[in-house]
């Protein structure tokens, strides 16, 4: 048996998709265990190029269970459309077969979305660059004990008595503080029955599946979104994700106790990028930057907003190993650095003159210098090369390097978009 979890050590899109793609040929269940359909992964793989917005990006192996676990938000309709998007693009897949959700996950309701919109209209200058799909607000109520579950759905009586009474202090939010639409009571309840219906064939209890499972010693992929700089507690606040896309968060909302979990594979860029507001130490604002986002297509999958993009920030990547007790590295888009002449790598921060090796809270952030160390470049193609050996010395040295920097191996190299575009090193998966 093999627990495998697969994470984001930057700021988010270092491509998670196309790691959890490869990785999940022998895996028995691939369980997304947060977030809800705010961020997007790419996959490219001989079925096509998808956006994966809930589904997990293990559902293209026919062996493979893909479950929406109960830390998840679900937008109903956006998982319907993806699922038939899906249905239509690859149909020998049967895909629907394949994909379950967690009864216990929460459900995004329309009002969430209104909420999300207004509030970050309302913040003016202070933006934090939400998605505005609802993410915050969901996990905001399922803290605060007044949200939506998806067993909920099936319990008509329950939703009579109890969605009324959410509904009013949501519209006086809405209507008093936000100057929004307010949402009616009974057409929330008839939306949510609706979608009961739509999902009932998908919704299962995990928990005795997931049991099961491991008990069974089956093989299996824990699938996160966005990075530790998003993380909720150890992000740079407030400018995060309202879940914690970390080892710790895949525990809890994937349902397998810590201890289970015995390979944990950080995902990178070979260089840094990231969507939303917030510092950024080694952000590139010049026609470096842009060339990078340009030959990188560095937009958003949710959004097509322009990512922000920058040098390796190893100083993020190694804060990352330590919060999540990485066991392995996946480094990506190394082929985007061939033209370089010289690479720079950050290896440590300068606060106010003091040089440090981790990442401080947000407002030191924001004062923090890159120190960094310039590595050669390798001036010739690396697309699409499948062997280490095959890799010109200076990649393979700036790969080494930044393992020297983290300590930790890296055991993937993406040289390239596609599934197959990748060095497996000293891996088994």
């Amino acid at each position: 048996m093999s627990v495998m979890c697969v994470v984001g050590t930057q700021w988010g899109d270092e491509g998670k998709g196309k790691i959890v793609d490869y990785v999940s040929s022998e895996a028995d269940f691939v369980i997304r265990f947060q977030g809800s359909d705010n961020a997007g992964h790419s996959v490219i793989n001989q079925y096509g190029e998808f956006g994966l917005h809930l589904i997990p990006s293990g559902i293209f192996h026919t062996q493979a269970t893909n479950l929406l676990g109960p830390g998840t938000g679900i937008n109903v309709e956006s998982f319907m459309q993806e699922l038939a998007s899906l249905r239509k693009s690859a149909p020998e897949l049967e895909m629907e077969k394949r994909i379950l959700i967690a009864e216990r996950a929460h459900v995004i309701m329309p009002y969430h979305l209104s909420i999300d919109s207004a509030e970050e209209e309302g913040r003016g200058e202070l933006v934090q660059g939400t998605t505005r799909r609802g993410n915050g607000p969901v996990y905001s109520d399922k803290t605060a004990r007044s949200g939506v579950v998806v067993a909920d759905l099936f319990e008509e009586e329950y939703l009579r008595r109890y969605l009324p009474h959410v509904i009013r202090q949501k519209n006086l939010y809405l209507e008093a503080v936000l100057g929004a639409d307010p949402v009616d009571a009974g057409e929330m309840i008839e939306r949510c029955l609706a979608w009961g219906e739509q999902i009932r064939p998908y919704v299962v209890d995990s928990f005795p599946i997931i049991k099961g499972a491991l008990e069974q010693n089956k093989n299996i992929v824990l699938e996160g979104q966005l990075g530790i700089m998003r993380d909720l507690d150890w992000g740079h606040y407030p400018y995060v994700t309202s879940s914690s896309p970390s080892a710790g968060g895949a525990s809890t909302g994937a349902g397998i106790s810590p201890n289970q979990i015995d390979k944990v594979i950080g995902v990178a860029k070979a260089f840094t990028s990231s969507v939303g507001e917030g510092p950024f130490p080694t952000e590139l604002n010049d026609e470096v930057g842009e060339k990078l986002r340009i030959q990188g297509q560095e937009f958003g999958v949710s959004t097509g907003r322009p990512r922000r993009v920058g040098w390796m920030d190893t100083v993020a990547v190694k804060f990352a190993s330590a919060l999540n007790g990485l066991t392995g590295l996946a480094l990506t888009k190394i082929d985007l650095l061939d033209s370089f002449r010289n690479i720079p790598i950050c290896t440590a921060y300068k606060v106010r003159g003091k040089q440090i090796d981790w990442v401080p809270n947000t407002h030191q952030l924001y004062r923090a210098e890159p120190v960094y160390e310039e590595l050669p470049g390798w001036n010739q193609p690396t697309a699409g090369i499948s062997e280490w050996e095959d890799l010109p010395p200076e990649a393979q040295n700036y790969v080494l390097r930044i393992e020297e920097h983290i300590g930790v191996p890296v055991q993937f190299i993406g040289t390239g978009r596609h599934r197959d575009n990748i060095i497996a090193r000293n891996h088994k998966i």
